[in-house]
């Protein structure tokens, strides 16, 4: 849920990069990270576990301008991937405005990407969410790798509400900058409905 600052006027929006371990989710920040004017971006903070990191940076590009006379202003986490951090990834999707969902492609990965998931929707409707209505952006991940799955079978599998979906290849930024900005105009679009 978006935080609104009175006195600032200043709301603050969360998106959460949600996957499996070593889907993508760190190597999506740090490319927007270096990607974005350093003006408009913030320090990335990392909190380390014993095999992954939790990341967490605040962006704020200038073109967002205001939403009914307030500044925008985007934090943007990940979650950490192993199964023994759900209630880590349980803390981090509190309060989230937008989950963008970064798939590992590769076919050896579809079933931890269904369980992964499956676990997303379980939270969100403890957090009185419906997903179907909920800002989502799906990422179908390292789609460089050779044993890719066809997009169609990540689409029946890991997209049953049709949200909006990107190839991407983190490394190199394809699909990055483009599942960003949907998350961000979907989070704008439900900020503007109030």
């Amino acid at each position: 849920m978006s935080l609104i600052n009175m006195a600032k006027r200043e709301i603050n929006c969360k998106i959460v990069y949600y996957g499996i371990g070593l889907c993508g989710k760190t190597t999506n920040l740090h490319y927007i990270h270096q990607a974005v004017n350093p003006q408009d971006v913030g320090d990335m903070v990392s909190i380390d576990t014993e095999t992954e990191r939790t990341l967490y940076f605040d962006l704020l590009p200038l073109e967002l301008g205001t939403v009914h006379g307030f500044h925008i202003r985007f934090q943007l986490y990940t979650v950490p991937g192993q199964i023994l951090y759900q209630q880590t990834r349980i803390s981090v999707l509190k309060g989230a405005d937008c989950v963008i969902f970064v798939a590992d492609s590769q076919a050896s990965k579809l079933q931890e990407n269904i369980e992964c998931w499956n676990e997303l929707q379980d939270q969100l409707r403890r957090m009185n969410k419906d997903a179907s209505q909920f800002p989502l952006v799906m990422q179908w991940n390292k789609r460089d790798l050779q044993d890719t799955l066809p997009v169609s079978v990540l689409e029946k599998y890991l997209n049953p509400y049709h949200v909006p979906s990107f190839e991407a290849v983190a490394v190199t930024g394809r699909g990055v900058i483009d599942s960003l900005k949907v998350g961000i105009n979907s989070t704008l679009r439900k900020l503007e409905r109030f």
